[in-house]
């Protein structure tokens, strides 16, 4: 994926604030760039990151609240496998789901931020606090709970100011939830687009001189139109040597019945034809589509993995709650415009 050359202040912030907008991808960031005139002027010296596999919200904060990749971290994507019960469970709900101290086990940057001395603050609503995700990628430090955007604007700053040295992190979700339940070509996206750029320039202006400012996501989104979704329950032959199945509409892990994995990728490579990638797990773990996988990180991946490359999707209306049919964006798979997420940086005021 094509990069912009980045180079950091010669002087390392004593403050750094890292903001990360759920699903605002740099593609579509770039496409619709007139509803955030603050951001697009970030553009010419940011930098377009891949976000990783799946193009997820767990498994992306775990990448970084930890900064490894995911066959290290362990969230592999939105439902996953847990070996120990056999059970597939969601990973940014965590209902149901194994010990997140367990589950991932390494440090994250801010418990190894905090342990230097660093003033460590998470800036997010209540509740986050405690939540399984929160425990398993982004735990250390202190967290803040706030709800509007504005009081987390305030938060973000009376927090980075706290400290001569601090590392603060601000969440913002609503990007994301717009553009599931809209789309995100739609006008509500842009006007909360406008919202957050607007608060964001805010923000630069009341943080300490010394502060750096990073502002990233975790995915973008494409949208689907709801008469190109393949639904499950009318295509059982879909699922025969299947035993569950985990990740979400647009990249799929299949977990089969023993000797039954071979089977399960050719028919869904005849029924799906170009508008997917049908891939058996030894393959995806060859090419490195996780990073290197501990062996505990193995099992949880499915024996075939299926990433939709058009504006396809697969869903089960058989066992999907309702409001996740009708959902216009979707993400999780290989294309651009999911996987494509900015780095833009404000730097430390000049004189600081």
């Amino acid at each position: 994926m094509p990069t912009t050359a980045w180079s950091p202040p010669c002087r390392r912030p004593a403050r750094a604030v890292v903001v990360l907008v759920d699903g605002l991808g740099e593609r579509l960031l770039r496409r619709r760039g007139g509803h955030a005139p603050f951001l697009r002027s970030l553009l010419p010296t940011g930098q377009s990151l891949v976000c990783g596999y799946p193009s997820t919200t767990a498994t992306s904060m775990g990448s970084f609240g930890t900064g490894l990749p995911p066959g290290s971290h362990g969230l592999v994507g939105y439902e996953v496998l847990d070996p120990g019960t056999d059970a597939v469970f969601n990973e940014l709900s965590w209902t149901d789901g194994p010990d997140p101290r367990s589950w991932q086990p390494e440090p994250t940057v801010f418990e190894r931020a905090a342990a230097q001395g660093v003033g460590v603050a998470r800036i997010g609503p209540a509740y986050f606090d405690g939540s399984g995700l929160t425990n398993a990628a982004l735990r250390g430090g202190r967290f803040v709970a706030a709800g509007p955007l504005d009081a987390r604007i305030a938060a973000t700053a009376e927090a980075v100011a706290a400290t001569k040295r601090s590392l603060v992190y601000l969440y913002w979700g609503d990007v994301d939830t717009v553009g599931h339940v809209h789309g995100c070509t739609s006008f509500e996206w842009g006007e909360e687009v406008e919202r957050v750029d607007a608060a964001l320039r805010r923000l630069a202006a009341l943080v300490p001189d010394d502060t750096a400012i990073h502002v990233t996501a975790d995915h973008g989104m494409v949208e689907v139109p709801f008469d190109r979704r393949i639904d499950l329950a009318d295509e059982a032959g879909l699922l025969d040597g299947v035993a569950s199945v985990g990740g979400e509409p647009r990249a799929v892990q299949l977990y089969c019945r023993p000797g039954a994995a071979e089977d399960v990728a050719a028919v869904w490579r005849a029924r799906l034809g170009a508008s997917a990638t049908v891939t058996r797990r030894a393959t995806a773990v060859g090419q490195g589509w996780f990073g290197p996988v501990h062996d505990r990180v193995l099992p949880r991946i499915g024996d075939v993995l299926v990433n939709l490359l058009d504006d396809t999707a697969v869903v089960d209306s058989s066992k999907m709650r309702p409001e996740l049919l009708v959902l216009r964006g979707l993400h999780g798979s290989v294309t651009e415009d999911e996987v494509a997420i900015p780095l833009l940086s404000v730097p430390p005021r000049a004189g600081s």
